[in-house]
């Protein structure tokens, strides 16, 4: 086995440096049935998101599920995709330069370099590394921007850094952020939007709380991510100016016939205009970025759903995304994995 190194590399001259990689899931190269069997032949061969015997799962993942998915999906995807790509990659393009910013006033341009790299797709958590290892990184913190831990998400992040840097010579030091559901500041953004939305908008009979869905044997296995969930809703229900028990948590974008995480955000929503509820709001805050599972699906799927049903006014409250307080919270956690050398923290939580 051979192992990748820098072999230009000054060991005794050059400084190194700390850097910071986010991650997201990914997105594909284009919004083609092409595109999109790439992208889920990769993602579905996870063994962190399918969790099913591999014999098994690869027969149906491809005698299946990439002969006739990739079509639908990309006309999905078509319907959001913009001039600059996919709405996920532009929204996190924004993110990483914001951060960088953030860093590069506070520390110094360049001292702490930000890269951006997907779980699935381009650009590769693989490049990312070694875009920050030419930058001669040595102390790697690795930030995935899925506020509630899962195994198919945080867990599968891991796997990934982890299989990159056991083929590196010089392995970095390594600090990864595990999740950040219960962060004030991330909270606090939260109950700003949605506290801007009703200021706006008005409020809602009800408020729709929309998490990604998983499997309800993954929770049974040990898996904490519906009870992170849960905690994220109650720690927010706590700031905001709004009756707790018009909150409603639920669970989106389920996938095959097995149980998952319930109640299910459109069955939730098909449901309520029939108990007089005619006015809701919906915010997704699993996702760090506007998606496919929050543009189409909420925003347009799960909103004819309510309307079809008999209801009058549906709002989905965008994520995040680069919203400054958004920054301030990534600053935030990434500064409490600085090294000593860069002295106290800068911004107070």
């Amino acid at each position: 086995m051979s192992f990748s190194g820098q072999s230009n590399y000054n060991h005794d001259g050059v400084s190194p440096k700390t850097g910071v990689l986010l991650t997201n899931l990914g997105t594909p190269d284009a919004p083609t049935a092409k595109a999109l069997r790439v992208y889920l032949k990769e993602f579905l061969s996870d063994p962190r998101v399918v969790e099913i015997p591999r014999l098994v799962w690869w027969l149906i993942l491809h005698a299946f599920i990439l002969t006739f998915r990739p079509a639908k999906s990309a006309k999905l995807y078509a319907s959001i995709w913009t001039k600059e790509g996919s709405p996920l990659w532009v929204i996190s393009q924004r993110q990483a330069k914001k951060l960088q910013q953030k860093l590069d006033d506070l520390y110094g341009s360049e001292t702490i370099p930000v890269v951006m790299g997907m779980r699935y797709g381009n650009p590769s958590i693989a490049s990312a590394i070694d875009q920050l290892t030419q930058l001669n990184v040595r102390n790697l913190i690795v930030l995935p921007l899925y506020p509630q831990y899962s195994g198919a998400t945080g867990g599968s992040t891991f796997d990934c850094v982890a299989q990159h840097l056991k083929n590196m010579r010089w392995v970095p030091e390594l600090k990864l952020i595990n999740g950040y559901h219960n962060h004030p500041q991330y909270l606090k953004a939260l109950a700003n939007s949605i506290e801007q939305h009703i200021q706006q908008h008005g409020s809602p009979d009800k408020l729709i709380v929309s998490y990604h869905g998983t499997p309800q044997r993954y929770l049974e296995q040990g898996d904490p991510y519906s009870c992170f969930c849960q905690q994220t809703t109650r720690l927010l229900s706590e700031r905001l100016d709004y009756p707790s028990e018009n909150i409603i948590t639920t669970f989106q974008s389920r996938f095959g016939k097995a149980t998952w995480l319930q109640p299910y955000t459109d069955m939730t929503l098909a449901s309520l205009p029939a108990q007089d509820v005619k006015h809701v709001a919906v915010i997704c805050p699993g996702f760090s970025a506007d998606c496919l599972e929050t543009l189409e699906e909420i925003e347009s799927e799960n909103r004819e759903a309510f309307i079809n049903a008999g209801g009058e006014t549906f709002h989905y409250i965008p994520c995040l995304n680069d919203d400054q307080e958004h920054i301030d919270m990534m600053l935030q956690l990434v500064e409490q994995q600085l090294p000593l050398s860069f002295g106290p923290l800068k911004v107070s939580l």
